[in-house]
């Protein structure tokens, strides 16, 4: 296992190493186990130079949250005096990356990088938002953050984008949680949330929304995303949709529907 880290490109190996070795972190998983993740593109989606990009972009924004964390709060005791933290940066990215790659449940997660599964809760919960921070990147030095900058660049280019939602199912809400039942899929028949995903022409992803409970129609979670404002405050986009995104009676909706062409007899 060792020798898949050899492969390595020098910058990526020290982006990743250098956050490893905080000195306020005690627990680490193995260097072994580690290589295996990061070397397999297979288990997170991602190279070991986008991994690597990802720790020196994220990496301080987290420390800087967390140290923030600490110095606001009512204290006995100096900061960093406390409990240490069972994972480093690193480990807390890959194990964010694994669960939104594969859906992975926490429980697993925590099995295999050896902590409690609340760690592995807390983890994703503070390393998604700033993945989602970040934005989509199109072009060296150019990113697209928000809906509004995508459908801004899809008229300026005069590309054309696409549009659709996607269902990832989840483990049951429990019993007396409010709403429970709007997370069950009207289409699937089981439990599951929706995001809103768009993407160019060639499939290159541009957006994509935080989840919504599966019940929620796919026209709502546009419109609750400000979509169609977009769509008709900003410049004229093209949007291929399927019926799902088709408006109202009462109201013409800019996105174009796209529906196979028939075949021939």
């Amino acid at each position: 296992m060792v020798q898949l880290a050899l492969g390595y490109r020098a910058r990526a190996w020290l982006a990743v190493r250098c956050w490893i070795l905080i000195p306020d972190h005690a627990h680490v998983v193995g260097t072994a186990a580690r290589a295996a993740i990061i070397s397999d593109r297979r288990i997170t989606g991602l190279s070991a130079d986008v991994i690597a990009e990802l720790v020196t972009e994220i990496g301080p924004l987290w420390h800087e949250r967390h140290q923030a964390r600490l110095e606001a709060r009512p204290r006995k005791r100096a900061v960093g005096a406390d409990a240490k933290h069972q994972l480093v940066f690193v480990d807390r990215l890959l194990a964010t990356l694994v669960h939104l790659r594969h859906g992975a449940t926490h429980d697993v997660l925590a099995c295999w990088f050896g902590v409690d599964r609340s760690t592995i809760t807390r983890a994703i919960g503070e390393v998604r938002p700033l993945l989602a921070a970040g934005g989509c990147t199109i072009a060296t030095g150019v990113r697209l953050r928000s809906l509004a900058e995508v459908i801004d660049h899809l008229g300026a280019s005069g590309q054309t984008g696409i549009i659709d939602g996607t269902e990832i199912r989840v483990r049951r809400p429990a019993a007396g949680r409010k709403d429970r039942e709007k997370f069950i899929s009207g289409k699937n028949k089981q439990n599951a949330v929706k995001a809103m995903v768009l993407t160019d022409a060639g499939g290159k992803l541009l957006f994509c929304s935080p989840a919504q409970p599966a019940s929620c129609a796919d026209i709502t979670h546009a419109r609750q995303l400000g979509l169609v404002k977009h769509l008709i405050g900003g410049p004229a986009a093209e949007i291929l949709a399927d019926a799902g995104y088709q408006g109202s009676p009462r109201t013409s909706s800019p996105i174009s529907s796209s529906t196979p062409a028939p075949r021939p007899p």
